[in-house]
């Protein structure tokens, strides 16, 4: 099938979490057989920081942020078989659910594709004049990168027809084992972008273990720190492309993933960084949320902490063996079930079973 999805960025991970899900997801599709096209604006200094060139296995469509510019790429969405809307574009957002949806042909697949579902729910819910609000019921369906029952809920009570969950997962010919580097060296490494809905915890949780324990190593990577009060023990080294996540996570005894503060309170949301950990073989230490043990078990695969003082006695107590232990436990829990070849094996069924229910109805 054609596939035309519209995104944040395929080509760059600067300020855009998702790129390593879409990676993930749209190649695997690729794979199967799909056409992807994938338009993204030229916008946020994304296509300054490229971590990637276009791939083989996707035609990219970097396009102007100008209306006139949008309409041409709105108006390819009537060539696809299946038009994706992904949240979280940047720009154009309301303009884009409602232009290929309605440029889609008749008896295209429709779906919104939601990379941050607490935040869009948070936007849409008191708004029933949002442009995605309105767009709900014509969709075919919403699929969303977390969430969990929850989630699935709450768009089916906006009057989505069906909400499924496609969560995060791993490819593992992108994360993997690889020597360790000393410039990212550390007992506790953290890569996350400075965002309003995450710093209070990324100080209660990093900040404050890394102040319990002034004798270790704290290494952060990331946008938008630079003007954070920091422990003396943290080092800050700004954004880390996907190239270098392998060897940031195999470089500490630990590595740390925080969710932000919507997606804690949901649950079921595991970030990309979780997968990337565990592809890596690294012992990864996360905040406690609701659904974590669909994917990893407390104790054995992940270690889980409720607070900084959590975070710095693990810290303080983990040896390299154990360290060790944890990360091969996790990454061959992952292997196992929660790779990009699974996801889009469920993504592929769903789009061939839909198209066939289209064509039985026409």
């Amino acid at each position: 099938m054609r596939i035309a999805f519209y995104g944040s960025s395929l080509l760059s991970s600067y300020w855009n979490g998702a790129a390593t899900y879409y990676r993930g997801m749209l190649r695997d599709l690729a794979a199967r057989g799909h056409h992807v096209t994938f338009y993204e604006p030229d916008a946020f200094d994304r296509q300054k920081n490229r971590d990637i060139e276009p791939p083989e296995w996707a035609d990219v469509r970097v396009y102007d942020a100008t209306e006139n510019a949008l309409r041409e790429v709105m108006a390819e969405a009537a060539r696809a078989d299946v038009v994706v809307k992904a949240s979280g574009v940047g720009v154009f957002d309301d303009e884009l659910i409602a232009g290929v949806m309605k440029a889609a042909r008749p008896d295209a697949i429709r779906i919104f594709w939601d990379v941050d579902a607490p935040a869009t729910l948070a936007e849409i819910t008191p708004a029933p004049d949002h442009a995605l609000r309105r767009a709900l019921p014509g969709l075919d369906y919403v699929l969303t990168y977390g969430g969990g029952p929850p989630v699935i809920a709450a768009y089916e009570a906006l009057g989505a027809r069906r909400c499924i969950p496609i969560y995060n997962a791993l490819d593992p010919e992108t994360h993997h084992p690889v020597p360790a580097e000393p410039r990212f060296a550390g007992d506790l490494n953290f890569l996350a972008n400075r965002l309003p809905d995450r710093e209070a915890r990324v100080e209660q949780f990093f900040l404050d273990a890394a102040a319990r324990l002034p004798d270790r190593k704290f290494l952060l990577g990331g946008n938008g720190w630079h003007d954070k009060p920091m422990p003396s023990n943290v080092r800050q080294i700004g954004h880390v492309g996907t190239r270098d996540h392998n060897a940031f996570n195999t470089s500490s005894i630990s590595v740390l993933n925080v969710a932000r503060d919507s997606m804690a309170q949901v649950g079921y949301s595991p970030a990309t960084r979780v997968f990337e950990a565990a592809g890596a073989g690294a012992c990864l230490i996360t905040d406690a949320w609701v659904g974590l043990d669909l994917f990893l078990k407390e104790g054995e695969e992940v270690l889980v902490a409720r607070d900084g003082a959590d975070v710095a006695e693990h810290v303080r107590t983990l040896t390299p063996e154990r360290a060790k232990a944890i990360g091969e436990a996790a990454r061959a829990r992952i292997l196992a079930g929660h790779t990009y070849a699974r996801r889009g094996a469920e993504v592929d069924a769903l789009l061939r079973r839909t198209a066939a229910e289209k064509r039985s109805a026409a």
